[in-house]
């Protein structure tokens, strides 16, 4: 038996895929059909297996959403992500994850009960992002947005020989050690704990990446007990950084304080130069983060008036402001949904309605913080040397 089929026991068979691999669609279907298990599990999530079954689904309500649950930062990333899976699967013909997807369509035919098996990627993603230093950020983003694959091989290939896309995903961990934890060492535990939770519904045929087998095929050698005893952590979010909120809510309260101290000693000049300082520096950097996405002028404006006012309120954000004007004066179709999750290029985020709304709330958002801090800076020097030479 090949590498990429390992049998755990006679009740549980664990079948190594390249998500991208023609042979693996093959091999999955093959093995449903000959092995006849009870139970066939997944590794997919909820929000993957839509995806799949669904690659064109995104309306103008999910951007609302995405925009007003303040996740377009996570929403370019997860797409810049599967934009990388995407590309490798066009050198074989075959969608990323296709394999997968006919495991549970092979599974529905022959009446088989499935499972899926994987944490849902969002959570995966907020994991892995939190978990990164800004270096370790700033190479993922470099790596997934600029850097140009020099290495060539048979992705069909890959498939037979699950120890090659293992050194890929130790390669990656390289890259991102952090990151590679949560990717990897986090989903190989996970994987296996929720393999452990439905063992017990007779002959179990797992199809996971084949990079994930050793990982998985380790942790279920523990006592079942304890592979299962991490599932609720590993499917929590981490606490978010206090610190950031800490800042956002200090900048305003600190601007309170030197107004009141301004109006307490009638230095109404002071005041005035702070308070347009605060005012210009906020719409400026707002506006030229969503001049940046090329945002609709009106998108601009928006997000520049916005930008005072939701820096004094760290509930809010000017980007939300920038992003849904940016939806209602240029909406998206139906096309560029399609346009969008294909991601073919990386210019897709200026060029496609889509991608320039999300780019619009995410660089709207960047550009008041940055007009935030600055002023803030400003301000605490100021308070400083007041205070030293005053």
């Amino acid at each position: 038996m090949g590498q990429n089929i390992v049998d755990i026991d006679e009740n549980l068979r664990i079948i190594g895929t390249a998500h991208v691999s023609s042979a693996s669609v093959a091999l999955v279907k093959e093995q449903i059909k000959e092995w006849g298990p009870d139970l066939v599990a997944v590794e997919l999530c909820e929000s993957r297996l839509r995806s799949l079954k669904q690659p064109d689904e995104l309306d103008n309500d999910d951007l609302l959403k995405i925009i007003g649950e303040g996740r377009a930062s996570m929403i370019l990333l997860q797409s810049a992500l599967a934009a990388q899976q995407r590309r490798m699967g066009m050198e074989t013909g075959e969608k990323p994850g296709a394999e997968l997807l006919a495991a549970i369509e092979a599974a529905e035919d022959a009446d088989v009960e499935h499972a899926l098996i994987d944490r849902d990627v969002v959570i995966t993603l907020r994991r892995a992002w939190r978990k990164m230093g800004l270096r370790e950020k700033l190479r993922v983003l470099d790596a997934l947005l600029w850097e140009e694959e020099d290495e060539e091989f048979d992705l069909d290939e890959l498939v037979e020989d699950s120890d090659m896309l293992t050194n890929l995903m130790e390669e990656a961990r390289e890259a991102a050690p952090r990151a590679g934890e949560v990717l990897i060492d986090e989903r190989d535990a996970y994987l296996a704990g929720r393999i452990q939770q439905v063992r017990g519904k007779g002959k179990v045929l797992a199809v996971v990446g084949a990079g994930h087998i050793n990982g998985i095929i380790e942790h279920l050698e523990k006592p079942p007990m304890e592979t299962t005893s991490r599932l609720a952590e590993l499917r929590t979010e981490p606490p978010k950084p206090i610190w950031p909120k800490v800042l956002m809510w200090a900048i305003p309260l600190f601007l309170a304080t030197v107004i009141g101290y301004l109006v307490y000693n009638g230095e109404i000049d002071a005041l005035k130069d702070t308070l347009w300082y605060w005012l210009a520096a906020n719409a400026a950097f707002a506006g030229i983060g969503v001049a940046l996405a090329r945002g609709h002028p009106l998108s601009v404006l928006v997000g520049a008036v916005a930008s005072p006012i939701t820096s004094l309120n760290p509930t809010l954000a000017a980007g939300w402001f920038a992003g849904y004007t940016q939806l209602k004066v240029a909406a998206p179709t139906g096309a560029d949904a399609a346009d969008f999750l294909a991601m073919r290029d990386y210019d897709v985020f200026y060029k496609n309605r889509v991608g320039r709304v999300l780019l619009v709330t995410f660089l709207g958002n960047l550009g008041s913080a940055i007009g935030a801090w600055l002023v803030g800076a400003w301000l605490a020097g100021g308070a400083i040397v007041g205070l030293l030479f005053g």
